[in-house]
């Protein structure tokens, strides 16, 4: 009997089975995926990497980015600012102030405009705030501007059925000239000013004053390269215009004023900096019998401004 048991325990006893896992792991697993869906993949990391920048492309499109906020200080500043119209989100009024006809001028516009609000603060958080400017008990924060992408305005004069006039500005500092510049294509009917995101004026408190309230209108776009941006006004069939001393033509002679344009302005010391120089299709000059050297950009876009739109009248 032992013996008899020596032998069954020899034999295999019942065995856990595979469930089927062997037989489903013969089976195919359909075609390969392509190189681009496979994880890991170097042409998967090739697409992803394309759909990134599409986006970052797409985002930029829709606008030119943000200025930081700013702030006006001093009676008269903050006065002529809310007079003119630049906008604002909060006053703020020193604790104590002496109530005198700037400051409840300034409290009456703030109050009639609407959506400014009005914060009191302790003279030393102001002094803090000017960062040691004489604020006279008076702060006017003014909030970030929202620029365009030089692409929309041409896209919006295309909307509106028109030939793009556009003025773009070369290596100009001066927020008062831009302001001039933006009230001159305001009043000659041009869709918007373009200027670069490095060394030139934004659009400051100073910049919306000069303006005389036509910023709220005409919109100015930031280009992160001017050169670029210009090109692609060029393979968009818009002709780019530059503003020089040494022009080769006059600028009554240029027909081209008369379909979609851009018109590039230069420093008044400088003039047009060597490759947006290059990438112009024409260089033209204003003539000048009285003999000055040069014009201010606002003056000098005025001029250009005023034949373009005469011809198209």
């Amino acid at each position: 009997m032992a013996a008899n048991n020596r032998r069954m325990s020899g034999k295999k006893g019942a065995q856990v089975g595979s469930g089927g896992q062997r037989r489903r792991g013969l089976e195919g697993k359909g075609p390969t995926p392509p190189a681009e869906m496979r994880k890991g993949h170097a042409k998967q990391r090739a697409a992803n990497a394309k759909a990134r920048r599409a986006q970052g492309r797409t985002q930029q499109r829709r606008g030119g980015g943000r200025t930081s906020s700013e702030l006006v200080v001093g009676r008269n500043p903050v006065v002529e600012a809310l007079r003119e119209g630049v906008p604002a989100s909060t006053l703020y009024v020193q604790q104590f102030i002496d109530n005198d006809e700037r400051v409840r001028e300034a409290l009456q516009l703030a109050a009639e405009r609407g959506g400014i609000n009005l914060m009191e603060a302790p003279r030393p958080e102001l002094d803090r705030m000017a960062n040691g400017l004489n604020h006279q008990g008076l702060v006017l924060q003014v909030p970030p501007y929202e620029y365009a992408h030089p692409e929309d305005l041409a896209d919006a004069a295309y909307d509106e059925g028109e030939d793009p006039l556009i003025v773009a500005l070369d290596g100009v500092t001066d927020p008062r000239n831009l302001g001039a510049v933006v009230r001159s294509v305001s009043a000659f009917g041009g869709h918007g000013v373009v200027v670069p995101e490095r060394r030139a004026a934004g659009m400051t408190a100073g910049a919306w004053k000069t303006s005389a309230g036509t910023a709220a209108r005409t919109p100015v776009a930031r280009a992160t390269n001017l050169t670029r941006a210009l090109e692609a006004y060029k393979k968009a069939g818009i002709v780019v215009v530059g503003l020089a001393a040494d022009g080769d033509a006059e600028l009554g002679d240029l027909e081209a004023l008369e379909g979609p344009v851009v018109i590039v302005v230069g420093s008044e010391g400088k003039g047009l900096s060597r490759l947006v120089g290059e990438t112009c299709d024409f260089r033209v000059r204003i003539p000048m019998p009285g003999g000055a050297e040069s014009l201010n950009a606002g003056v000098a876009a005025g001029i250009v401004l005023y034949e373009t739109a005469r011809r198209r009248g």
